[in-house]
């Protein structure tokens, strides 16, 4: 009898239609609302996981073919670190490969007189270049001050000397290689003023020096920085 009665109470009501069927896009929006925070959190990761990937392999980056160091009180002037990196990249050869010749030029200062933490900085910056074989060639203002630090320069035979032994290191004028080649002009603001010089002057008194290895390290393309290293002093005078 009761199922008689709700019959008939409910006669006039009908089934509710079933659902009409979600478009691609209404899939799509009802999808994205409710993972759209997992999926920015993993594309975020993802982009992150291949800058590390990228950085470590060094995939994307332009290697240098050579690397200087310059150790000196004060900083090269911008015009005359891109001509010392032009001056070598003419002597040098596309050591990597890559379809060009590329020559980095790193600064290491070592006037503490002002700055303390920035020289203290150098100083850090320059001994992970030595620990990591970075730079094989040198521009010292003082080869024999570091050569006493550091003892990594080499004599003449590429070796690196003994203790009571002076390493092997060339003024800049003296290679012809060097000081015969047009580097330009640089400018220089100095307490207000502008000063302008020769690249060459500038460079001239500076001493050229190579880094020595011990066994089982090395510089990269080691080959083609001997060859660049004969280069540069061919013909020299070191008197």
């Amino acid at each position: 009898m009761a199922s008689e009665y709700l019959r008939w109470k409910f006669r006039d009501l009908k089934p509710d239609a079933p659902p009409a069927p979600l478009t691609r896009r209404q899939r799509w929006r009802n999808w994205w609302h409710y993972h759209k925070g997992q999926t920015i959190a993993a594309a975020a990761g993802l982009v992150i996981l291949a800058d590390i990937a990228r950085s470590a392999l060094g995939l994307g980056q332009v290697r240098p073919d050579y690397q200087i160091a310059y150790v000196g009180r004060d900083p090269l002037p911008e015009e005359t670190a891109a001509a010392v990196e032009e001056a070598f990249a003419v002597l040098g050869g596309d050591a990597n490969q890559d379809g060009q010749t590329v020559v980095q030029l790193h600064q290491y200062l070592t006037d503490a007189a002002e700055d303390a933490e920035y020289a203290y900085a150098n100083q850090i910056a320059l001994m992970g270049d030595l620990e990591d074989c970075d730079s094989c060639f040198f521009l010292l203002e003082d080869y024999e001050t570091f050569q006493v630090q550091y003892a990594v320069l080499t004599d003449a035979e590429g070796s690196i000397p003994g203790a009571a032994e002076s390493p092997f290191a060339l003024n800049w004028s003296d290679c012809p290689a060097l000081a015969g080649q047009e580097l330009g002009g640089y400018t220089q603001e100095i307490l207000g003023q502008e000063i302008r010089g020769d690249n060459q002057e500038l460079l001239g008194p500076l001493y050229l020096a190579r880094r020595g290895f011990e066994a089982g390290r090395s510089c990269e393309n080691p080959d083609a920085c001997d060859a660049l290293w004969n280069a540069l002093t061919k013909g020299a005078d070191p008197s």
